[in-house]
């Protein structure tokens, strides 16, 4: 478990926290079995993963740890630290498409916030 994390788990903390996906709460570097995850939404069984560049050479082991994590339920999509950074509102689009899926909710309604009207 890691006191200190990356900026971009801190820009996506950001996004996640206080139930602003959907009203689902997520939780950080949440232990489930050996592991432990960066982000996991426990009532969609959704496990959100931010790599970075060390992941590149540990492709194999990461290959194992969600295999695993897929045989107690969940589901587990990973996103690059620069996808986080560069393009967060794209990486928390796809988060609330797969919040909806597992718990079969529509999508929450995009805000208007920003587009003159």
């Amino acid at each position: 478990m890691r006191a200190n994390p990356t900026d971009a788990e801190q820009r996506l903390w950001y996004r996640l926290r206080r139930k602003q996906i959907g009203g689902a709460r997520f939780r950080r570097q949440f232990p489930i079995g050996r592991y432990i995850v960066d982000f996991v939404c426990l009532p969609a069984r959704l496990i959100v993963e931010v790599d970075g560049g060390q992941h590149d050479e540990q492709a194999v082991t990461d290959d194992v740890r969600t295999a695993w994590l897929e045989t107690q339920g969940f589901d587990v999509i990973r996103f690059w630290n620069n996808d986080v950074l560069g393009n967060a509102d794209g990486v928390v689009e796809r988060i609330v498409e797969a919040v909806s899926l597992r718990l079969d909710t529509p999508p929450p309604t995009p805000s208007r916030k920003g587009r003159g009207k």
